[in-house]
């Protein structure tokens, strides 16, 4: 149980709350590749990236050099309504695993959307209507960043066109009917509404889609559509940006009760998450006045890192897009229709693969039911149903705090909890019926998938 000193939830005052993003490329001895154009092989200016982003994103997209940018104060604002989002120590998990580690969670549910996706949905649809902006068009797997960005564009006044993975668009139909409640449209992907859903599916009829054919559909109508825009939810240099203030918050709540950490663990898909986590912590490391033990947990049936290859690839199946260097299974590659929900991208942000590629982080995968036995252990104890990206980290906070067990360690654990699952119980109901599989890519899957990779 909670002694007097440290509390079940810490929470900061509005006055503690960060008042600029931190951008931990100012702070990396060697700086993410940079987006190359398809055509020509060369860096993508910003005129170029201007055709398809928001101009001030363009700006932050670039920025390797200032560790600091300020958070415009309409977006502080929207941010009081659901932050300081809570630092909690989870006390009841502890004892049920009689370990002697100390497990902490940054909770990112205390909003509509679900998610921490509401940090940067508000900051990007912020910059489009001030550029004058009709809307935006954007992808989603899970649904909580469609959510996330049909709030953000709600509240802001700007229409919002979704893409949705269409396997996601079948499990999650209750997601979906949150994105039109604020007035976004909502199709699955790949569809027969633009030239290069009509391509996918004449390649892979009867797909159940991926991320990377979602963002092909809604670059191509941002690009086709006057006054619109595409925006992203992960991956992006200026995603993990606005995401830093998961760790901004995460380390000042630390630093009132001087607490530290020994291990920060997030879970892994495109990056949102894991970087905006992790970002402050590792700045610390790289500028040598700490250092922490850093865990990237991605699915078996996706594991960019763990068995993907550091190379330039498309960041999208219809290979409209800007060629990143990030670790990658390919384009091409289309997950298996499991549980995994936001975390199917076929990439990883070019920052973390700069670090992981550095030796700064490490990576492990879990297979899907492994996932939510530690979802269902979780909330049973401490009281939150989450979501199956979320429960990735759960895992492995559970995992480390069971060696902990074993060695008589007293590690600090910290990870983030993303969001919440309560749009996800078909997922529930198909482990809890003994119908969930673990679905693993074959070695031949993946070394098809990267044979296609582009000559770069």
């Amino acid at each position: 149980m909670p002694n007097k000193e440290i509390p079940y939830k810490i929470y900061l005052e509005e006055s503690e709350m960060p008042k600029a993003w931190y951008n931990v490329r100012a702070d990396m001895k060697n700086k993410p590749a940079p987006l190359l154009n398809p055509g020509t092989g060369q860096p993508m200016t910003a005129e170029e990236l201007g055709g398809v982003f928001c101009d001030e994103l363009v700006k932050q997209e670039l920025d390797n050099d200032n560790a600091y940018i300020e958070i415009p104060e309409e977006i502080r604002n929207f941010y009081k309504m659901y932050r300081p989002s809570p630092l909690v120590r989870a006390y009841c998990l502890e004892e049920k695993l009689q370990t002697p580690a100390k497990i902490y969670y940054k909770f990112e549910g205390n909003n509509t959307s679900g998610s921490h996706k509401l940090n940067s949905a508000i900051a990007q649809a912020y910059y489009a209507k001030k550029q004058g902006l009709k809307g935006v068009t954007t992808e989603t797997g899970a649904g909580q960043w469609g959510t996330a960005l049909s709030m953000a564009c709600s509240y802001l006044g700007l229409d919002c066109k979704v893409f949705m993975v269409k396997v996601s668009y079948e499990q999650k139909p209750f997601r979906r009917e949150v994105m039109r409640t604020y007035g976004a449209s909502v199709t699955p992907s790949p569809s027969m509404d633009t030239e290069v859903g009509r391509k996918i599916l004449e390649e892979f009829p009867g797909t159940n889609g991926s991320l990377g054919c979602a963002i092909s559909e809604a670059v191509e109508v941002a690009v086709k559509s006057e006054g619109y825009r595409y925006v992203l939810g992960s991956v992006l240099n200026q995603v993990l940006l606005h995401q830093s203030v998961i760790g901004l918050e995460t380390m000042a709540a630390l630093k009132k009760y001087d607490i530290k950490p020994d291990m920060i663990i997030g879970c892994a898909g495109g990056g949102s998450n894991l970087g905006g986590l992790i970002s402050p912590f590792m700045g610390e490391k790289l500028r040598g006045e700490a250092d922490y033990r850093i865990i990237a947990v991605e699915p078996a049936s996706c594991p960019s890192f763990t068995r993907g290859k550091y190379a330039y690839d498309f960041c999208d199946t219809g290979k409209v897009c800007p060629l990143a260097k990030m670790y990658t299974l390919g384009s091409g590659f289309i997950p298996a229709p499991n549980h995994a929900g936001g975390l199917r991208y076929h990439g990883m942000s070019s920052i973390l693969s700069q670090l992981y590629d550095d030796g700064l982080m490490e990576a492990r995968s879990v297979k899907q039911t492994d996932v939510f036995a530690a979802a269902e252990e979780f909330a049973r104890v401490e009281g939150i149903l989450p979501a199956p990206e979320s429960s990735h980290a759960i895992r492995a906070a559970i995992d480390e705090a069971l060696k902990c067990k074993e060695t008589g360690e007293e590690k600090t654990i910290v990870f983030g909890l993303t969001g919440t699952g309560y749009f996800d119980m078909y997922a529930y109901e198909a482990f809890h019926d003994g119908k969930m599989t673990n679905y693993i890519p074959s070695d031949e899957e993946i070394a098809a998938s990267l044979a296609k990779l582009p000559q770069v």
